[in-house]
């Protein structure tokens, strides 16, 4: 097979796949053409002499193998052809094209096998059924159903994961070998963030314990920590520690001397955080169950203490705040992430992206709808680092 007479075929099946004949739906008989000169460009070039006679050729043998009809001028020159849609079977075989209505039938095969391994799976893969029936592609799907059997299968079994797992461990769980997951993790956060309940698309992975190297909680400040009978006074020292995720579950109390808890959302601000009389905790950009426990553990040893979050002035850190609420059951308060902050460093703010209007938008009627609006109105957000916190 010449590719010319594949990418003519190819053209005519994806215009009668996108159509209302291919779906039922058409109420006239339609008919599926191309002008041969759009489809190749360089077709009318006097210079381009043996492209001519190739494609002419072409269409000639496609016309006599009864696939296509074509529509020619006086002197030879093909105007369009026209897929006969009498032989769609012969022409996906002649091309080796699995019809499309056999891809959706193996597709809503698989969304059903998987849409109830969890709430958020099921969200996803009613929605794609719904996109099919619409003749619509489905979301993430490049063309290759075992492929897609992949994703489904890593967003299935990330919930199950308890523990800190490399994301080569996790591979391997799920896969049986150390590097499939690597090549669909992008799509897999995208999904995740897409149909789940999570601040920052970055961070989902290590949110859900998948992790590339172990986790280590910052903390400084005013507080007594005993780890398995060692009594560590942090405010005796004068910088920050970190303790592994291996060690938090070995943390047996925590007396918080300064009687305020502050979490921290980026590393330089808190290298730079001194107050006194805070305990403050950087949680190396998210928060997985480790972490929650951490914080579940100092609220329950400090359950009368003021508690603050400081973030970025932006949807992410908003959300972010939420979010940390809902997975450890604490009231953290708003720290520096108000209307005063984005005037008064109002040099140092950023224009709004899109999606971040989108996404303060659905902030609207939230705690923060006075600083939303305002952002919205002056087109602004603020990282935290801009402000001086030393």
């Amino acid at each position: 097979m010449m590719k010319y007479e594949k990418a003519i075929l190819e053209h005519l099946l994806d215009k009668y796949e996108r159509s209302k004949s291919f779906t039922g739906d058409n109420r006239i008989v339609q008919s599926f053409s191309v002008k041969l000169a759009k489809l190749f460009p360089k077709y009318g070039d006097e210079a381009e002499y043996d492209l001519f006679c190739s494609l002419n050729d072409t269409v000639s043998e496609l016309e006599g193998m009864e696939y296509i009809t074509s529509k020619r001028k006086k002197n030879g020159i093909v105007d369009t052809v026209t897929l006969n849609v009498q032989l769609l079977d012969d022409i996906y075989r002649y091309i080796s094209r699995t019809p499309k209505a056999q891809t959706n039938e193996q597709l809503i095969s698989l969304l059903d096998t998987y849409s109830d391994k969890n709430d958020l799976l099921k969200r996803f893969c009613d929605a794609q059924k719904i996109r099919l029936s619409q003749n619509k592609k489905a979301e993430y799907f490049d063309g290759d159903v075992t492929e897609y059997e992949k994703l489904l299968k890593a967003v299935a079994m990330i919930f199950d994961i308890s523990e800190e797992t490399f994301i080569r461990d996790y591979s391997i769980k799920v896969f049986g070998d150390s590097k499939t997951f690597e090549s669909i993790k992008s799509k897999v956060k995208r999904l995740l963030f897409q149909y789940g309940d999570f601040p920052e698309e970055d961070t989902i992975l290590e949110d859900l314990n998948i992790i590339r190297n172990p986790g280590h909680v910052y903390i400084k400040g005013s507080a007594v920590i005993v780890i398995k009978g060692q009594r560590l006074d942090l405010s005796e020292l004068n910088g920050d520690i970190a303790i592994s995720s291996a060690l938090l579950p070995e943390i047996s109390s925590i007396n918080v001397t300064g009687r305020r808890v502050m979490t921290i959302e980026n590393l330089t601000t808190f290298n730079a955080f001194h107050k006194k009389d805070y305990f403050a905790v950087y949680l190396g950009g998210y928060h997985n169950s480790h972490r929650r426990n951490f914080i579940k553990k100092i609220y329950q040893d400090n359950p009368d203490d003021e508690y603050y979050h400081f973030g970025d002035i932006d949807a992410g850190g908003f959300y972010i705040l939420l979010h940390l609420r809902a997975k450890t059951g604490v009231h953290f308060m708003p720290y520096h992430m108000g209307i005063s902050e984005l005037q008064r460093y109002k040099a140092y703010t950023k224009p709004l992206t899109d999606n971040d209007k989108k996404r303060l938008a659905a902030l609207n009627g939230s705690e923060f709808s006075d600083t939303v609006n305002y952002m919205l109105e002056h087109d602004c957000k603020l990282e935290q680092e801009a402000l001086d916190m030393v």
